[in-house]
């Protein structure tokens, strides 16, 4: 009898775009981020397209096990109700669970009442708690500063590597301490720094030298980044901190065991 062959542990990057008009335009797509590590398929904020991208992809939403909401803006949550639909095929398979802010879900809230029957759980997220999804563990290590939208990166544990997942944040010198991994991806909005609650490429640099991992990929990008040519500012944080530094494009697949971009 073959042997059944493992599926490669890998992420793939639904959509590299964050910032408003980046989004509406779609000059980037916005659909969040597909995990595919240890036998555990979930998705990460999934944004406007996030159902189209991943059907376009060949992925299978009723194979995800869970959905994780960094926060409650529309760039990363704007598909979730419709995902939930997905993965439960209309509620005729309840499974699943959605992890995510409690602001999510109180007034004003981004994941419907009705689709919340779909699920086996719901978590409501908080800081240094930790959480489960199929196969893989992970916790949100601190609250990021996000306008008033509450915000949270995470740190998941896989079989093989640690990986970080830096969602949007204003930068505070105490955030570098939290996300020490393999693997750091980076939400990157502007070039220079601003008044908006989002880092910039001066900020990354600085998180990547502190930080120390094996790879860093940069994404969520916004219009100053883009027209300032994102594959030149990573060759300078590369220059600066000697850690191999990816800029994600739409539908690109990076495998976590050889630490390099795959198709």
């Amino acid at each position: 009898m073959k042997k059944k062959e493992s599926k490669p542990n890998r992420i793939i990057f639904l959509g590299t775009g964050g910032a408003r008009v980046v989004v509406f335009k779609q000059i980037r797509a916005s659909g969040g981020i597909w995990f595919s590590i240890d036998g555990t398929e979930f998705l990460l904020d999934p944004g406007p397209g996030a159902l189209i991208r991943s059907l376009e992809k060949g992925l299978k939403p009723k194979s995800l096990e869970g959905i994780i909401l960094s926060h409650r803006h529309l760039d990363h949550s704007a598909d979730i109700n419709v995902m939930i639909e997905a993965m439960t095929e209309g509620g005729f398979a309840k499974k699943g669970v959605v992890f995510a802010p409690g602001d999510a879900f109180q007034k004003d809230p981004v994941i419907f009442k009705y689709v919340r029957n779909y699920l086996e759980k719901v978590e409501i997220l908080k800081v240094g708690k930790k959480y489960r999804i199929g196969n893989i563990s992970f916790e949100p290590p601190v609250k990021h500063i996000h306008g008033n939208a509450e915000t949270y990166g995470f740190n998941f544990h896989t079989s093989k590597c640690e990986i970080s997942y830096l969602s949007d944040t204003r930068f505070f010198p105490q955030l570098t301490a939290h996300y020490k991994s393999d693997l750091l991806i980076v939400n990157v909005v502007r070039l220079q720094p601003s008044d908006l609650d989002h880092l910039c490429i001066e900020d990354v640099k600085r998180i990547v030298m502190e930080c120390k991992p094996k790879v860093a990929i940069l994404t969520h990008f916004g219009m100053t980044l883009l027209r300032a040519n994102p594959w030149k500012q990573a060759k300078s944080i590369e220059d600066s901190t000697g850690v191999k530094v990816v800029v994600a494009k739409d539908g690109m697949g990076f495998d976590t065991d050889k630490m390099e971009v795959s198709s």
